[in-house]
């Protein structure tokens, strides 16, 4: 199943193409976004300087990322550049073809789980679109937001909930900041106490927490969870904070220690 199809691409975008001969001129390719439609790669457009071999830069049935730099919608005719690709550039359009068959995967499951015929699926990813910019956009904003962020898409709730099913399997990004608090409540009842004030500040909310744990009095360990860090240090200093706050109000002492940070995955 094909999610976004398009006749052909324009000047400046990144293509993946499939190697189907390499000429002495350079190589025509066939771009696997766009139908398998034949398009050239000229020798002067494959790297820098003079080329000996061909060959050691681009093989037949060979897959890679090329730019488009002419189109002539008129004749058909799509040329290409391998010299202009930047790494960067490489590295993220493998990665959007990746979201993208991991997209196709997920809606063919949908479609199976649903019995959607392929009208209906088609409408369904032309409403996607409406407000995300490509089908796997709308499965990450689940993943990360919950059914929240397609409650005002015009699907079917069976849908939803098998999108919901599905967007289980995209593995969110997170990191962790840590902590130790040092809290010491001189009242009576002080363990109490402090148990209450940790408790009020944990959180475990859209991908995001605070969890607090103890070590030996007088000492806890505190972790904030989030997608980045700047979201994580957000959590972080809101909750020290708020304890900092609440021990302030009682007779007793706190105290902060920053720990190193790390960066996992869900």
């Amino acid at each position: 199943m094909v999610t976004d199809i398009k006749q052909l691409p324009e000047a400046g975008d990144l293509v993946i193409a499939t190697v189907k001969e390499v000429t002495g001129h350079g190589a025509y390719v066939s771009l696997d976004e766009f139908q398998g439609l034949t398009a050239f790669l000229h020798v002067s457009e494959i790297a820098t300087g003079w080329i000996r071999n061909i060959e050691r830069y681009i093989r037949p049935k060979q897959k890679t990322v090329l730019k488009v730099i002419r189109v002539d919608k008129s004749r058909v005719e799509v040329d290409l550049s391998l010299k202009q690709v930047s790494r960067e550039e490489r590295k993220s359009k493998l990665i959007d073809v990746k979201k993208s068959e991991k997209a196709s995967a997920f809606m063919h499951i949908i479609k199976t789980k649903t019995g959607m015929a392929d009208d209906k699926v088609n409408e369904l990813q032309d409403i996607i679109l409406q407000k995300f910019d490509s089908i796997y956009d709308m499965f990450e904003a689940v993943a990360f937001k919950g059914t929240d962020s397609i409650k005002s898409l015009d699907i079917a709730e069976e849908v939803k909930v098998a999108v919901a099913e599905e967007s289980k399997k995209i593995q969110i990004p997170s990191v962790e900041i840590r902590g130790v608090i040092e809290i010491n409540i001189n009242e009576p009842q002080g363990i109490e106490i402090i148990k209450n004030i940790l408790s009020s500040a944990e959180l475990d909310k859209n991908n995001s927490s605070i969890e607090i744990s103890y070590i030996a009095a007088p000492r806890y360990r505190i972790i904030a969870k989030a997608e980045n860090y700047k979201i994580a240090e957000k959590l972080l200093n809101s909750a020290v904070e708020k304890i900092s706050n609440s021990v302030g109000k009682k007779v007793g002492l706190f105290n902060f220690i920053r720990e190193g940070s790390k960066k996992n995955r869900k």
